[in-house]
Order: structure tokens, then sequence, then C-alpha cells
């Protein structure tokens, strides 16, 4: 029950060792939190002594704002030099008081504005040690990739055909015709931006030489890689990563199951077997689409596009391309996987390694055709 209406909360009077005794009394909550800050600032501004003793015998109701203001009386009168110490605390009131005193003593965030260089230099520090771990993550996970590989190899009737025939249809056969729509539109953007760039010159039947080394060469597996690595790395995570979130993965292992023979392998296999088919199909479409752009734009018939193109590239020209295909598709494979294993037990969790999964997979795929390029311009190929 709470105190009548004008009673004041604190009192005021002498400890038998000569110091302050302050008495509180009634309810405090956070419904008179008002009241006993007024109270508290017009007794802290009069008191003064060497000693203080704060009573709490009296109050019948303690929440955490009032065991707050407790608080900042206790440090108030600190703060004036007395030494303070609490009497009459029941054990509740006691376990209250300590809690609240724990949570402020949690360092606060500082307010002064750390170095810009520093953070930055930091946060370089940090990015290079998340790339160190995940390469480390990555070369572990390609060990036990290439171990269940060679036991299936050993024993053949391992290997899961009907999940590998099911993810070569999901990534190969379903992806095929956006794969070949976006082909075809970039083969046609390459063909008459080169046209109207060379046309200048007076050798806009070189536009062909372009169109089909930049694409067998280039443009066919990157587009491929990077649209696979979006379609079927981020649904290869997402997949796997709800399944390690519904602890799937967990009953498997326990079910004497290898998960990554079960669920990284079939689908590795599946990406490695299709992406090169894809490459070469995106290949022709984006020459059709070269080819088209030509005769309607330059006047190039089509007959004279093939004959161009067969004197413009070689067998090693294809190949460049086609070569590449198998080592992206293993890195979309590993990448996505392992991210997909990397998920732990939310929504949002989810959701932030299918994204890494599809960024780190673009990036890798882009640096290994950049590696494949200094490597066959070094041979001569």
């Amino acid at each position: 029950m709470a105190e009548p209406q004008g009673l004041p909360a604190i009192g005021v009077g002498t400890d038998p060792d000569g110091g302050r005794r302050i008495r509180l009394s009634g309810v405090w909550t956070i419904a008179e939190a008002r009241d006993r800050e007024t109270e508290m600032a017009r007794f802290v501004e009069a008191a003064g002594a060497a000693q203080a003793v704060v009573d709490l015998s009296g109050v019948t109701r303690l929440d955490t704002t009032g065991a707050l203001l407790v608080i900042h009386l206790t440090e108030k009168l600190a703060a004036t030099g007395a030494a303070v110490r609490l009497e009459g605390v029941d054990q509740k009131q006691r376990i209250l008081i300590d809690e609240v005193s724990t949570s402020l003593a949690v360092e606060q965030p500082s307010e002064e504005h750390a170095n810009r260089i520093l953070l930055w230099i930091a946060s370089v520090g940090e990015a290079v040690v998340s790339v160190g771990r995940d390469l480390v993550m990555l070369t572990g996970f390609l060990g036990a990739l290439v171990v269940v590989l060679g036991g299936a190899i050993l024993r053949p009737w391992r290997f899961r055909f009907t999940s590998i025939v099911h993810h070569i249809d999901r990534t190969g056969l379903k992806a095929l015709p956006i794969m070949t729509l976006m082909s075809l539109l970039i083969g046609a953007i390459i063909a008459q931006q080169g046209a109207f760039q060379l046309r200048q010159f007076g050798a806009e039947v070189l536009v062909v030489d372009l169109v089909g080394i930049l694409v067998l060469r280039e443009i066919g597996v990157l587009l491929t890689a990077i649209m696979v690595a979006g379609r079927s790395g981020s649904a290869y995570t997402a997949e796997i990563g709800s399944m390690k979130m519904r602890e799937e993965i967990d009953a498997l292992r326990v079910i004497g199951l290898d998960p990554v023979e079960v669920l990284v392998l079939p689908r590795v296999i599946a990406l490695i077997i299709a992406l090169p088919i894809l490459t070469f199909l995106s290949d022709m479409a984006a020459l059709i689409g070269g080819g088209l752009v030509v005769w309607t734009y330059s006047g190039i018939s089509p007959d004279a596009f093939i004959e161009r193109l067969r004197e413009a590239i070689g067998l090693n020209t294809y190949l460049v391309g086609i070569i590449k295909a198998p080592f992206m598709a293993l890195i979309i494979g590993l990448i996505a996987t392992a991210e997909g294993l990397q998920v732990e037990g939310s929504a949002e969790s989810v959701g932030r390694h299918t994204t890494a999964s599809v960024v780190k997979a673009i990036f890798m795929v882009i640096v290994v055709d950049g590696l494949f390029a200094m490597f066959f311009a070094s041979i001569g190929y």
C-alpha cells in the first residue's frame, strides 16, 4: 500500500556514531519516480556529513526504478565525501539492487570519436583475417570432398546417381532458357558496340573477330559462371542452410551418413558436368546474337559472318573457355555448400550466408578467370 499523499519518503536523522542516517520509506517504484527524484535533489543539496547510513527498513515496495534511485542516492552522497553504507535491506531488495548495480557497471561505449585512420586499418586487418579464415576453411573442405570422392571411386555404388541427375536437371536444363537469352543479348550488344566503334576506322568487318574471340575465350564462360553462382549457388546454400537450421544434417550424422557424401558431392559433380554444357550453349547463343546484329546493322551476311569467324578463331580459342568451366564449377560448388554448412540456427543466418556465398563465388570466379587469362597468355595459347 502506498504511503499517504504528502508524507516525505526520505527522512534524515543522526546516527549513534555521529553520522547521518537517511531513512527511506513507502513505495519506491516507477510510478513515484518523479517525486522521489525531487526529494532526493533537495536532500542531497542540504546533506553533508563524513558518514551516511541509508536505511531501507521502511520501504514497502521496490522495483528496478526504485533500486536505480537508491543507487543514485548513494552515489550522490559519496560524491559529497561521505562514506555510505546500506542497512535494513531484505534479501529480495539486496538481489534487486545488486542486479541493477551490475548492469550499470557494464562499460558504456565511449562517446569520443576514434581515429578514422586507425578504424580503417583495423577494418582492413579484420577483412584480411576473415579472408585467411575462409581460405583455410575451403582448403579443409576441399580435402574432405577429395577424400569422399576417392572413396566413391573405389566403391562406385556409393555414388548417388539419382541425386546427381536431379541436380544436373536443376542446374543445367532448367537454367538453359535464361542462360541462352542472356548470352544472346550480350552477344548482340558486343556486336553492335563493336561495329559502331570500328566503323569510324573503316574496319567494321573486324567486329566478327571481336565477337568470336571475346565470347569464346572470356564472356561466354564468365557470364555463365556468374549466372550459375547467383542462381544455383544461392539455392545450394539456402537448401543446406535450412537443413542445418532444422538439424537434419545432425540427423544424417546420427544415422551414420556423411553429409559431404550425401549433400555436397552430388551437387559439385552436377555443377562440374552442367557448367561446360551451359558454357557451350551460351557461346553458341552469343555468336548467334552477334551474327544477327552484324547482319542487320552492318550488312554482313550470315555466310560472310561464318566464313570470317572460321578465319578469326581456332580450336584453342574455344578450348580456353571450356577448360575454365569445370574449375569455376568446382569453386562455386565448394563455396555454396561450405557456406550452407556454416549456417547457424536462425533464418537471419541463412540469409547472411546465402549472400556471402553469391558474393564470394562471383569474386572467386572472376579471380580464377584472370589467372587463367594470364596463364594462357604466358604460354601463347
